[in-house]
């Protein structure tokens, strides 16, 4: 029966969590009245204490289910954290050992906290058997304590277990298959069939690993362009008559293997066989969590799961476990979806050591709340700041939330399109700043120079991790004077009396004191976090440095709250000045625009723009600072530093080390602690003499020669904190790669293409280094036992 079962399908097959949380009776109501319709196979419940009995299947559809059920194998959450009973004046619990015992029938339930046995599941008739064997079919076992049950339970060769065993193979084997049977195929056409879906295999490959579409509008045989998989399988014909003899017209009417079902079937099955590779590839090693979130083309909020840890060879691996269409972003809506998919991967919350967003996403209230809520489950799933995301994106979506400064970055983008988007405005704004230029350099305003003004023009920021809009400030900043020329140009001569009205609109607010006073304030602020943010975009990490640029922005902007205001009216009054711009007695009663004034509040203006802007602002920018770059995470940050082997383990400090120890409790014991301060003194000095570690300049790099070296049985302790900084999510660009396969994969043209087949689509275009090492021989044999059809041999 083994060769039935992969050995790395041990673990969850579908979601614990889902089921852990959700009533066995809610569950089994909701598949009792879709149990007479069409069953989804793909979403059937893993965990045996929330499964219907078998026999309430429709008798149609009950191999099928088996089928399901055997291909993904039993349900063993190996890494769940078992909860302990009571027996006697002992606590006990199910042991993970006895899987590796009975691997091929063993399953527990999570949200019962028994085990099942498999075979009996899907084939024990009912009404027959003990009691031992009903506690481990329809009961559930729990009497941790006498584990020779599960001895009991398997019984003689004619036990119901071994019935139930051998009814299993039978299922599966396909020579047995009635079907076969019936049809009795002889050794040409087996070979022929296996030659035909091959060729099928071969052409899905070629078109996943390109990010191709399948289908064309008209497939017919007249039709001019049949669509890459047809077109690709008479190409494969064409040239090798072998294919040609088998496939296409010379193929049975009902089994040419082309139609678009078997095209998905063959795609789900190289989908489940990548699956199943990263599962054995992470086994039971420590991972963080790098998520985001974008829409596609059809305007459907996706979100892409990557995953980061190290394989056993020392390398630092990130792979794209899929994709899930959000139609709800609260906070525990996206934990549970995430959970669904870690549990399909056998992955337990339990071994989550870091969390990874971008800056936007994070920055919402969902996905603040999802961090939150892995924290309290988790104490070690540290969150770490984004160092491939633009710190000001971040910065900038918090300030947003304040109207006057939303409204100050919604009038700049407006600005653009009248401004930036024609090239006849364009040109005109050119040639009306280089008259300003050359009329300041006359009046010597300006001082001319080698690389001295330049031409300069507007720049639109960017919802991107490349854009800047500090930049794009600035350049406004600069342009002042020749954009408020062009608008006015604009408002003589637009093309149409809308975009007359919207640039007069635009003078009107952008010669305001308010909107001055916010551009200016957001220029300030950006400025002082430019250097940070473009520090953690490097590509190579100099993080004691970077958390020092983090301390100097907090000091920076503390000091500019406390002490900068006066300065900063000086400087916006002399703008106001220099732009004709009206300036409002700081303490007349201030007037809110487009509020009747009896509800106005009474306060002056220079408590409006002093507390409720300016402080506000600022406010707003430091709890962000200190929300990203915590007490906890700066000293992880730190601490990963001191492990950094360049020029001979310079920035080495034991007692950091010591501390980073600490963060991580459930991965320390208090006595391995304490050997962890001694081995950490032999280490520093086996490295520093040591000539294959002299050399290195990285993380990365220390890890592979370790365990090439065997250090790592030598400093297993060390080797454990090494692992543990890797696998922190420093960059999400992982997570930005699947967005930009979203977009070639789900195009304006596929735009209706579904999220089990675009999620298999990605996982095998992105995994391309998988799905080159997966044999087609793996994909045959799970596309064949994936479901019962009149096509399966």
């Amino acid at each position: 029966m083994e060769k039935y079962f992969k050995k790395i399908s041990q673990s969850s097959n579908e979601t614990s969590k889902k089921d852990e949380e959700q009533s066995p009776k809610r569950i089994c109501v909701e598949i009792e009245s879709s149990r007479n319709q069409e069953v989804d196979l793909e979403n059937l419940p893993s965990d045996p204490g929330l499964r219907i009995p078998i026999y309430e299947f429709s008798p149609n559809i009950q191999d099928q289910v088996r089928r399901a059920y055997l291909q993904r194998g039993p349900f063993q959450p190996r890494i769940h954290e078992f909860p302990k009973t009571k027996f006697g004046a002992k606590d006990r619990r199910f042991n993970v050992a006895w899987f590796d015992k009975y691997s091929n029938w063993l399953e527990y339930s999570i949200c019962k906290d028994k085990a099942y046995c498999l075979y009996c599941y899907l084939f024990k008739a009912v009404g027959r058997g003990n009691e031992d064997d009903d506690a481990f079919n329809k009961n559930g076992f729990s009497n941790w304590k006498k584990a020779n049950r599960f001895e009991l339970h398997v019984g003689s060769h004619n036990s119901a277990h071994n019935i139930a065993r051998r009814n299993c193979e039978d299922l599966m084997n396909q020579s047995q298959h009635i079907g076969f049977m019936f049809k009795k195929q002889t050794d040409y056409a087996t070979t022929a069939y296996r030659t035909r879906l091959n060729a099928s295999v071969d052409c899905v490959r070629f078109l996943l690993r390109q990010g191709l579409a399948f289908r064309a509008h008209d497939e017919s045989e007249t039709s001019r362009n049949q669509g890459n998989f047809l077109q690709l399988l008479h190409f494969l014909a064409e040239h090798n008559n072998e294919i040609n003899n088998v496939v296409l017209k010379n193929a049975p009417e009902n089994l040419k293997l082309t139609a678009p079902e078997i095209q998905k079937d063959i795609t789900r099955a190289i989908s489940i066989a990548i699956t199943d590779f990263i599962k054995e590839e992470i086994g039971e090693n420590y991972f963080s969590l790098l998520v985001d979130e974008a829409r596609d083309i059809s305007s459907k909020e996706q979100m892409a799961i990557v995953v980061r840890f190290v394989n056993k060879n020392g390398m630092v691996v990130e792979r794209f476990l899929g994709i899930i269409h959000v139609a709800e972003t609260t906070a525990r809506t996206l934990k549970k979806s995430i959970e669904e998919l870690l549990s399909t991967y056998g992955l337990s919350i339990s071994k989550l050591r870091g969390q990874g967003y971008d800056g936007a996403s994070n920055m919402s209230g969902e996905f603040n709340g999802l961090k939150a809520l892995f924290l309290n489950e988790n104490n070690a799933a540290h969150y770490i700041h984004c160092f491939s995301h633009q710190l000001q994106l971040a910065l900038v979506y918090v300030a947003k939330s304040h109207v006057q400064i939303a409204l100050l970055f919604s009038v700049i983008s407006n600005m653009m399109n009248i401004v930036g988007v024609s090239c006849k405005r364009r040109d005109q704004l050119r040639d009306k700043q280089r008259e300003r230029t050359l009329m300041q350099l006359q009046d010597g305003e300006l001082v001319t120079g080698q690389g001295l003004n330049q031409e300069i023009t507007l720049k639109r920021s960017g919802d991107t991790r490349w854009g800047s809009h500090y930049e794009s400030i600035i350049r406004l900043i600069t342009m002042f004077p020749s954009v408020i020329d062009i608008l006015e140009v604009v408002v003589e001569d637009g093309i149409s009396s809308e975009q007359k009205g919207e640039a007069f609109a635009l003078l009107g607010t952008m010669q305001s004191f308010e909107f001055s006073f916010c551009l200016l304030l957001m220029k300030d602020i950006l400025g002082i976090t430019a250097e940070l943010s473009q520090a953690l975009q490097r590509k190579e990490q100099d993080i004691v440095n970077a958390m020092a640029l983090v301390r100097i922005c907090k000091n920076r902007l503390q000091l500019m709250r406390d002490n900068k205001w006066e300065e900063f009216i000086t400087k916006l009054t002399s703008f106001c000045e220099q732009h004709k711009i009206d300036i409002p007695d700081m303490n007349d009663r201030w007037i809110a625009r487009g509020r009747p004034r009896r509800r106005a509040q009474d306060m002056t203006n220079l408590h409006h723009f002093r507390v409720e802007i300016f402080y506000t602002v600022i406010d707003m920018q430091l709890q962000e600072l200190n929300n990203r770059f915590t007490e906890t995470n700066t000293e992880l940050l730190l601490s990963i530093a001191c492990l950094n082997p360049s020029n001979s383990f310079c920035a080495f400090s034991k007692d950091r080390l010591i501390r980073m120890s600490h963060l991580y409790p459930s991965d320390f014991t208090p006595v391995e602690l304490e050997i962890l301060d001694n081995q950490l003194e032999t280490y520093i000095m086996d490295m520093q003499s040591d000539p294959h570690f002299s050399l290195l300049k990285d993380l990365g790099h220390l890890a592979e020669t370790m365990i090439h070296n065997k250090k790592d049985i030598l400093y297993p302790l060390v080797f454990r904190l090494l692992k543990l900084a890797l696998v922190l999510p420093v960059t999400t660009a992982g997570v930005e790669r699947v967005f930009s396969a979203m977009a070639i994969i789900k195009t304006r043209l596929r735009n209706r293409i579904g999220d089990q087949w675009m999620n298999d689509t990605l996982l095998a275009y992105i995994e391309k280094e998988i799905l080159d090492c997966i044999e087609n021989d793996v994909i045959v044999n799970l596309f064949q036992n994936m479901k019962s059809r009149r096509y399966k041999l």
